[in-house]
C-alpha cells in the first residue's frame, strides 16, 4: 500500500453530516412526533452532503450566498405553507384520516426546515470560517436546549425522556448521561473535522474513553448537586468542629441566581398526617443567635438554642431538654431524603428526635433519616399576654439574645413602630412583634438583586435605606428591632414549603427555592415562636410549577425499593413491553437500511474525491459494485481477467480496465501511463445502460447492500 495515506474527504463530510442532522433531530423530538423528528434527521442529512458535494461546482458556486439565503427561507416559507395546507384539508382527512395528515404535514415541515436551515449553514461554513463557529455553536445549542431541564436533579425532565424512562423502570438520568456524552463527542467532532482528519480516530477513542469513564463516575458517586441554598448556611460542608463561626457573610446580594430554584434538595415523607396553620411548612435546621461584633453566627456559647441537634448522628439523637406546653404539641413523624448535602439535619418546625435510617438509594439520596417533631397548636390567646425570655435562662443566656450592632436607630424605629400600638397591647411582647412584623410587611420589598452586602451592617443598610432585599434582609433587620425593645430573637434557617404543594399525598418536595430565613422570638412558657413577615411587593417571581410526578416519584423511591417498584409498574402499559420490542426493531431495521445505503453511496462516490494515488483501486471497486448491483458478480474460484473476458459483450471497457487495474497493482508505473479512471468507470456504466431491461437497472438503486457481493 503506498505510504502517502491520504484521507478521503468523504468520510468526515458524511460524520458531519450526522452530526449536525442529530442536532435537529434532538432539537424536534420535544416538539414534533416521532415521524416528524426523523424528517427532521434525513432533510439534514441529505442537505448537509448535497451541499458538501455540489458547493464548489457550478451553478452552486456562482450563486451569491444572499440569493442561497433567499431560496432557503422560501423552501422554509413553503414548508410551513404546505404543511398548514395539508392539515387544513378537510377532503385529504376524510381521505387518509386526520392522524395521518396531520403526521404528513409534520414530516413535510420539518424536512424542509431542517433541508433549507442546514444548506444555509453548510454554505456560509463553506464560504467562511465564521459559519463554521455558527454550525458548532447550532449544534451545541440544540443539545443544551434539550437537555438543559434535566439539569440540577430535575429527574423527570425533559418529558418526552423522563415519561419514556420511567414507564419502563430506568433512571432517566442514564439516559441524559448518554446524550451528554453523545453531545461532548459531537463538539469534538466538529471541531476535530475543521483541523486533521487523520487523526479522528484516535481523537474519538480517547474521548469516548473519557465519556465512558464519566458514566462509570456517576454510576459510583451519583449526580452533581445543587448549592444555591448555600447562601443560608443549608448545604455544603459541616461547620467547622469547636465552633460555629460562618465561612462567609450570609447576604449574597447580587449573587443570587433563579436559574436554578427549581432544583429539588429533598424529598419529605409524612408518616403522620398534619396540616400547618399558616398555609407552610416550615422546616427548621439552624439558627443564627449569637452576635459576634458584626452580624448574627451560629452559636458557640454554652446553653444558647438547645433546643437544636446540630450534627447527623449514626442512631439516635434528642433534643437536651422538654419543650413547654407538651399538651397543645402535635407529634408528627417524617421521612426526610436529602438529594444536596446538608451541614445538619432538619426537621418539621420543631423537630426532637432524629433517628437515622437505611438509605434506600444510595445514588440518589445522599442521606436519609426520620425526624420527629412536636408541633404547636397553639392560639392566637395562647400566645398574647405573655412575657418574653424563659425564667430558667442565666443572665449571659439572656443578653446574648439581645445583643445587636451598637445603631442607636434601631431603638428610634422600633419606637417609632410600636407609638401608634394601642394601650393594652403596649407591654405585650407578641403584639410588639407582630407590629413590627406589619410594618416590614406593608413597606419591604422583596428582591434578590441588591447592593446591602457590602455595607458595614447589610441589616442597617437595608432597613434604613431603600428596604429591598430578600427573606435574610427581613429576618435580620426583624430580630435586630426584637432585640432592641428586650425580646429575645434569632434567625431560624431551613425551609418554607407551601402547604398546597403536598397536594393530598404523604410526599413533599423540597425545592431550592424554598431555602428560607425568619425571625423567632422566645415567649416563656412558649417557646421559639416563628413571626416571619411577608413582604407584599416583590420585584422577581418566586414560583414555580408544582412538581407532583416528580414529588411522587422521589417520594416512591424514598419509601423503599418495594415502593418504587410498585409506582414503575403503574405506570408501564402493559406487563411486556411487546410494542417497544417492536418499535425497537424496526428502529434498528431502519437504522441498518440507512447505514447499508450510507456504505453504497460512499463506495460509488469515493472515487469523485479520492487522491490520485488511490483512484485506480476505488474506481474499480466502485464499478465492481454496480456490477454486482444489476446482479453481475464473480463466481466462486473466478479469476477477476476470466470475469472481465465473460463480461466482454456486455461491456468491452470492464475489461480494459480489469487489465489496467491489475497492472497498477501488481507494475506500479508512472503516472503519464495510468488512463483516466473516473472516464472508464463512466464508460462502463454508458455501455451496461443499453445491454440490460429498465427493470434490472431500477432493482440496482433500490439495492442497499450489492458491496456485500463484491469481491
Amino acid at each position: 500500500m503506498n505510504k502517502e495515506f491520504a484521507v478521503n474527504p468523504l468520510l468526515p463530510s458524511s460524520l458531519r453530516a450526522v452530526i449536525v442532522a442529530s442536532s435537529y433531530w434532538v432539537l424536534s423530538v420535544s416538539l414534533t412526533s416521532p415521524s416528524g423528528s426523523w424528517a427532521a434527521f434525513v432533510g439534514s442529512l441529505l442537505a448537509c452532503i448535497a451541499i458538501d458535494q455540489f458547493i464548489q461546482r457550478p451553478p452552486l458556486r456562482d450563486l451569491r450566498l444572499g440569493v442561497i439565503a433567499l431560496v432557503c427561507v422560501l423552501g422554509l416559507t413553503l414548508g410551513v405553507g404546505l404543511s398548514a395546507l395539508l392539515t387544513g384539508s378537510a377532503a385529504l382527512a376524510g381521505a387518509l384520516g386526520p392522524l395521518s395528515t396531520y403526521e404528513l404535514g409534520e414530516v413535510l415541515q420539518w424536512f424542509l426546515f431542517s433541508a433549507t436551515l442546514s444548506a444555509l449553514l453548510r454554505c456560509v461554513a463553506q464560504r467562511s470560517g465564521v459559519g463554521r463557529v455558527v454550525e458548532i455553536l447550532f449544534v451545541a445549542t440544540a443539545f443544551v436546549i434539550t437537555l438543559a431541564a434535566h439539569r440540577q436533579g430535575m429527574i423527570h425532565r425533559p418529558f418526552f425522556i423522563g415519561d419514556f424512562a420511567l414507564v419502563r423502570g430506568i433512571d432517566p438520568s442514564s439516559i441524559l448521561m448518554a446524550m451528554g456524552c453523545g453531545a461532548v463527542l459531537a463538539m469534538a467532532g466538529l471541531l476535530m473535522m475543521e483541523n486533521n482528519h487523520r487523526r479522528l480516530p484516535y481523537h474519538f477513542t480517547v474521548l469516548g474513553l473519557l465519556c465512558f469513564s464519566l458514566l462509570i463516575y456517576v454510576q459510583f458517586f451519583g449526580l452533581p448537586t445543587p448549592q444555591m441554598t448555600d447562601s443560608l448556611g443549608l448545604t455544603g460542608a459541616a461547620r467547622a468542629e469547636g465552633g460555629g463561626a460562618q465561612n462567609d457573610n450570609p447576604f449574597r446580594d447580587g449573587e443570587n441566581d433563579t436559574s436554578d430554584m427549581e432544583a429539588p434538595v429533598a424529598v419529605v415523607l409524612f408518616r403522620d398526617d398534619y396540616e400547618p396553620e399558616g398555609g407552610s411548612y416550615y422546616f427548621r435546621e439552624s439558627a443564627y443567635s449569637q452576635f459576634n461584633g458584626t452580624l448574627l453566627d451560629y452559636p458557640s456559647l454554652e446553653g444558647l438554642d438547645t433546643d437544636l441537634i446540630d450534627h447527623f448522628t449514626a442512631t439516635r439523637a434528642e433534643i437536651a431538654e422538654p419543650l413547654p406546653l407538651p399538651d397543645k404539641r402535635q407529634s408528627v413523624r417524617i421521612t426526610v431524603g436529602l438529594l444536596a448535602p446538608h451541614r445538619t439535619p432538619f426537621g418539621l418546625d420543631t423537630p426532637v428526635t432524629y433517628i437515622n435510617t437505611p438509605n434506600p438509594n444510595n445514588l440518589r439520596f445522599k442521606q436519609t433519616y426520620d425526624a420527629i417533631s412536636l408541633v404547636p397548636q397553639f392560639t392566637f390567646a395562647d400566645l398574647m399576654g405573655r412575657q418574653s425570655g424563659d425564667a430558667d435562662w442565666t443572665p449571659a443566656q439572656r443578653q446574648a439574645y439581645l445583643e445587636l450592632p451598637a445603631d442607636p436607630r434601631y431603638r428610634q424605629l422600633a419606637d417609632t413602630i410600636l407609638a401608634d400600638l394601642r394601650p393594652e397591647f403596649a407591654d405585650d411582647p407578641y403584639a410588639k412583634a407582630l407590629a413590627i412584623k406589619d410594618y416590614l410587611d406593608r413597606n419591604g420589598i422583596y428582591s434578590l438583586k441588591n447592593e446591602h452586602a457590602y455595607a458595614e451592617d447589610p441589616a442597617a443598610s437595608f432597613l434604613f435605606g431603600d428596604l429591598t432585599g430578600y427573606c435574610m434582609h427581613f429576618s435580620f433587620a426583624a430580630t435586630y428591632l426584637y432585640r432592641s425593645i428586650g425580646i429575645p430573637a434569632r434567625v431560624g434557617l431551613g425551609y418554607s414549603v407551601p402547604a398546597s404543594n403536598r397536594a393530598g399525598g404523604s410526599s413533599l418536595l423540597i425545592q431550592a427555592i424554598n431555602g428560607h430565613a425568619w425571625p423567632e422570638i422566645y415567649l416563656e412558657g412558649i417557646g421559639w415562636t416563628i413571626v416571619d413577615p411577608a413582604p407584599s411587593r416583590t420585584l422577581v417571581d418566586m414560583s414555580v410549577d408544582p412538581q407532583n410526578s416528580l414529588q411522587q416519584l422521589l417520594g416512591d423511591m424514598l419509601r423503599d425499593e418495594a415502593s418504587f417498584d410498585e409506582f414503575i409498574a403503574s405506570q408501564q402499559d402493559a406487563p411486556f413491553p411487546l410494542g417497544l420490542i417492536l418499535q425497537s426493531l424496526a428502529f434498528a431495521l431502519l437504522a441498518l437500511l440507512l447505514a447499508a445505503y450510507a456504505v453504497k453511496i460512499y463506495r460509488l462516490r469515493a472515487p469523485l474525491h479520492a487522491a490520485p494515488a488511490l483512484r485506480y483501486r476505488l474506481s474499480y471497486r466502485a464499478t465492481l459494485d454496480t456490477l454486482a448491483a444489476l446482479g453481475l458478480h464473480r463466481r466462486h474460484g473466478e479469476s477477476r481477467e476470466s470475469f472481465a473476458r465473460r463480461l466482454a459483450t456486455l461491456t468491452p471497457t470492464f475489461d480494459t480496465m480489469t487489465r489496467a487495474h491489475l497492472h497498477r497493482a501488481l507494475g506500479e508505473p508512472s503516472a503519464a501511463s495510468q488512463p483516466d479512471w473516473l472516464a472508464l468507470q463512466q464508460r462502463v456504466r454508458q455501455e451496461l445502460r443499453p445491454q440490460l431491461p429498465w427493470w434490472r437497472h431500477l432493482l440496482a438503486i433500490l439495492n442497499p447492500v450489492p458491496w456485500l457481493k463484491t469481491h
